[in-house]
């Protein structure tokens, strides 16, 4: 057998002088200057150049097909469109917004976005939470209106439970009284939605992932970035997600009860200063917040990344903060 002149590759790191380089080629810009970030479910870099600064993501294309790049640029245009404050795909000289790049593994996809202004915070003020709640009001508006081309998740029970469930169960070989609590609450959560007119939850792209890592605060304007986990689905997932950042906040002993209170409150007053929302679909928040760990617990075994998050120590304390979340703010305990 002849080996091939480069050695083959699964994932490979690009160069950030050589993207410097392809960066001046495929956008009017000058001096630039590429910085290497992060790894990810993409990889990311800090582009600076006499226009501006910019974050370039390098999708994985075992992970990010052009299908699902292209959905998530057609929805970030139209929210840029519709003046909500979003990081927005940047253009090159000829238009495209989507780049191909020959890695050594081989084509993986990028996009050029806007810099979002600001920093991230991890517990908003006051105004700060008001002002986070709608402009999340605000992104639903447009994202509960139009349908996009290409592929993105479908955001339901069955895939932020029931299929997450059948993933992890290998996973937990040396923890099979906490798989079955899990079993135990996502019947219970199954319950919950079947005593739902769950056709009144309004539907449509979730950004699916609100942590305060994918939103920048500049004073009291916020700025959504990193859609990687875009999906269409329940809304009310958005909320699920900044929630249990509140509870993880408790959890962790950083956040008083009170102040959870006080903090989540704020929140949902500037949402439902822009957008209504249901006393139905709130009740949902602390049973979906399940689903939307589950969903990620059982992402992270297929990533090489998150390999540490899988193992049987790391998993034990996702279920614990989970029993947590289900001890403090369910109605009605798991088996």
């Amino acid at each position: 057998m002849k080996m091939k002149p480069t050695f083959p590759a699964s994932y490979s790191t690009l160069c950030a002088d050589a993207l410097a380089e392809f960066l001046v080629l495929t956008y009017p810009f000058e001096d630039v200057q590429c910085i290497f970030l992060s790894r990810g479910v993409g990889d990311t870099y800090l582009v600076k150049t006499r226009q501006g600064r910019f974050v370039l993501r390098i999708y994985r294309t075992s992970h990010r097909s052009l299908s699902h790049v292209q959905a998530e640029v057609a929805l970030l245009l139209a929210l840029k469109t519709a003046n909500v404050s979003v990081s927005w795909p940047v253009a090159d000289r000829t238009g495209e917004t989507i780049q191909s790049i020959n890695a050594v593994e081989g084509i993986r996809y990028a996009v050029l976005f806007s810099y979002a202004p600001g920093e991230s915070v991890r517990m908003p003020d006051d105004r700060q939470l008001y002002h986070l709640g709608r402009e999340m009001a605000r992104f639903h508006e447009v994202s509960s209106t139009i349908r996009l081309p290409g592929e993105r998740w479908l955001f339901d029970f069955s895939t932020t439970f029931a299929k997450p469930l059948e993933e992890l169960k290998g996973r937990f070989s040396d923890n099979p009284e906490e798989f079955d609590w899990l079993q135990s609450a996502a019947r219970l959560v199954e319950m919950k939605l079947a005593g739902t007119d769950t056709s009144t939850l309004s539907t449509g792209y979730c950004h699916f992932d609100f942590l305060p890592k994918n939103m920048h605060f500049d004073q009291d304007t916020v700025t959504f970035f990193d859609f990687d986990f875009m999906g269409y689905g329940w809304l009310v997932y958005d909320l699920v997600s900044f929630w249990q950042h509140l509870a993880i906040e408790v959890y962790a002993g950083r956040l008083t009860p009170q102040a959870y209170e006080k903090a989540y409150a704020g929140f949902l007053g500037g949402y439902r200063a822009h957008r209504s929302i249901s006393d139905e679909e709130l009740a949902l928040v602390p049973y979906l917040a399940i689903g939307f760990w589950l969903f990620y617990m059982a992402f992270h075994t297929t990533h090489d990344q998150f390999y540490s998050f899988t193992r049987p120590a790391q998993l034990r304390v996702y279920t614990s903060f989970l029993r947590h979340l289900a001890e403090t703010y369910w109605d009605q305990q798991p088996a």
